[in-house]
């Protein structure tokens, strides 16, 4: 096999996901992903630090993402005129290259071992950060940062997750659309008491 084959990264991917919906992630070893891709345990430590990273990679760079498309965004725009009009161009940018078979497949991973939620927890928990620190730097102070994090945060979440249990129809802005219609919705929703 050559040294550097191409597309040793997404043969990885295929078999460490093949191999955690098999057996497991917790039963699922690098040597085994190598065997399976057929490639070598050096190539794969080569592309990640650890099985982890088959299911995490580039989290690291959520805030340098968030920071740079809140920068784009045209300074006249409030924090929800921010999120209604970025979310969904956002989450295009997230999943770029990756397809739904690749996501619903990643999601049952994760759902298949409770010490992988946590992980997904701090991913979230990296992408409010960021986004609390971009609408600081528009101006926007510490209250109505947290919040407008929290709701874009909680907006992408459900979005994501409704898209993936309707195994994409509609398509991923439609239903982050819809999400942001519904908590539009509530917000106009007169109380009860």
């Amino acid at each position: 096999m050559g040294r550097w084959q191409p597309g040793a990264r997404e043969r990885l991917e295929q078999a460490a996901l093949d191999l955690f919906l098999e057996q497991g992630f917790t039963e699922t070893t690098v040597p085994q992903i190598t065997a399976r891709a057929g490639l070598t345990t050096r190539t794969f430590f080569r592309h990640f630090a650890d099985k982890r990273e088959v299911l995490f990679a580039g989290e690291e760079s959520v805030p340098e993402r968030v920071a740079r498309l809140m920068a784009q965004a045209p300074p006249s725009l409030g924090p929800m005129e921010l999120i209604t009009e970025g979310l969904a161009p956002a989450a295009a940018e997230i999943f770029q290259g990756r397809s739904l078979d690749y996501l619903l497949r990643r999601r049952a991973a994760i759902d298949a071992e409770p010490a992988l939620h946590e992980r997904e927890l701090r991913k979230f928990s990296l992408m409010s950060a960021a986004l609390e620190q971009g609408f600081r730097d528009r101006g926007v102070d510490d209250l109505t940062a947290q919040l407008a994090a929290e709701i874009a945060v909680t907006a992408f979440r459900i979005a994501v997750t409704r898209w993936l249990n309707q195994h994409g129809d509609p398509d991923l802005p439609a239903t982050i659309n819809q999400t942001l219609a519904a908590m539009r919705h509530l917000t106009n929703t007169p109380s009860l008491g």
